[in-house]
């Protein structure tokens, strides 16, 4: 019996290169994206059964109708993998700044709930399903000029912690993931180095083994776990004293 996974952020990226890895199982995907001309670029190279389901995460009603779609022509899933998000340079002194933010949390932490709450009544009811959120690095200490972007995926990073408490008792598995840099048309905008950068089909191929392994939180690449857990512990003053001079993010138009 195949597997059947909605993925959002499908149209490009790390979404797109898991659709791509998926291919190769017996699946069923739902691929979910803002671009409806990419997600049928996308269709057109899979072998698998795949349905077309264009929306925009930050928008409830959006969500809801494709997941909707999604259940009326596939089922249930078993795996919901809420990929789709965005990043830019923020500054806390430019009020421009302002609606910025609040697109980066309509995306990164909001559409994420927007992409889960459709099918979390089936899952308890059922007594199974696996919730999967790509979050980020990024998420474990705050970087100056991307206070939005580490906010966003520090926030999903302890939302999923909640949740995979909440719904343990159901047997619903939650699992989050925390890439570092992945090379995605979201980070060839940077103009900085990329410590341990790999390719989208390689961190797929990662993502999917950790989905399958259904782990509670895993970093990747290995080196970057290890740098994480080193962020995580630095006192304030000795943290601050190393991302002082942190490049930080460049602006872009979301």
């Amino acid at each position: 019996m195949s597997k059947k996974i909605f993925i959002t952020g499908a149209s490009s990226g790390i979404g797109w290169a898991i659709a791509k890895q998926l291919d190769a199982q017996n699946v069923s995907l739902g691929l979910v994206g803002r671009n409806k001309k990419r997600l049928l670029a996308l269709q057109k190279q899979l072998q698998c059964t795949s349905f077309v389901l264009p929306a925009h995460v930050e928008n409830v009603v959006s969500m809801q109708k494709a997941a909707d779609k999604f259940k009326q022509l596939c089922g249930c899933p078993d795996i919901v993998i809420a990929n789709a998000g965005v990043s830019s340079g923020t500054l806390a002194a430019d009020s421009k700044d302002l609606e910025i933010i609040q697109k980066i949390f309509q995306i990164n932490f909001h559409g994420v709930l927007n992409t889960f709450n459709p099918f979390v009544g089936d899952f308890i009811q059922n007594k199974q399903g696996q919730l999967v959120a790509v979050a980020s690095v990024a998420g474990i200490r705050g970087l100056p000029g991307a206070g939005a972007y580490s906010s966003s995926k520090s926030a999903l990073i302890n939302y999923m912690e909640s949740i995979r408490v909440e719904l343990k008792k159901f047997n619903i598995f939650v699992t989050t993931i925390s890439p570092g840099y992945i090379k995605t048309p979201m980070t060839d905008i940077n103009n900085y180095p990329m410590p341990f950068l790999i390719n989208a089909e390689s961190a797929a191929k990662k993502i999917i083994k950790i989905i399958n392994k259904k782990k509670s939180h895993a970093i990747l690449p290995w080196q970057m776990s290890i740098i994480a857990k080193i962020m995580h512990i630095l006192p304030n003053w000795l943290w601050d004293l190393l991302a002082k001079n942190s490049p930080g993010k460049k602006k872009i138009n979301l």
